[in-house]
């Protein structure tokens, strides 16, 4: 018995998205873009439903928006960890990364930009014979 399957290339048409991982703090992003899509879900949720102030749905989609592609795509991203500020910032790093899948001539411009760059920084830890990270025990002279 002989399986009947679809031609590979019909069948990445039919699935095609690329995806990108963005990361910043403890959040964690996996964004995909999916070609001819008009909706951006975030969590099951539109983007202005889970970025609820307008400056982290406008850093969310920062990327996208410089690269002046907008209206060409649909995005959906998982997003776990961080705060909220940080979750937007690791859905821009995923979203430039899958951008930069979906056309490689995009990397130098974001690179400039500053969108591939994952932020290095990370909360300090907390030291022994301290109350914080730098903060001492206040000092009494009597």
């Amino acid at each position: 018995m002989e399986k009947k399957t679809k031609a590979p290339a019909a069948k990445a048409a039919q699935h095609r998205y690329f995806e990108g991982v963005g990361r910043r703090k403890t959040a964690t992003a996996r964004v995909r873009l999916t070609p001819g899509g008009h909706e951006s879900v975030v969590n099951g949720k539109t983007l202005k439903d889970y970025f609820v102030l307008e400056r982290l749905s406008v850093n969310a989609t920062a990327s996208l928006r410089d690269a002046k592609l907008e209206e060409k795509f649909g995005i959906s991203a998982k997003v776990t960890g961080g705060g909220i500020a940080s979750q937007a910032e690791a859905v821009r790093h995923g979203l430039a990364r899958a951008l930069v899948k979906w056309n490689p001539e995009l990397k130098k411009n974001l690179r400039v930009m500053g969108y591939l760059t994952r932020d290095p920084r990370m909360v300090e830890r907390k030291k022994y014979g301290l109350k914080k990270a730098r903060r001492a025990p206040q000092w009494a002279k009597r």
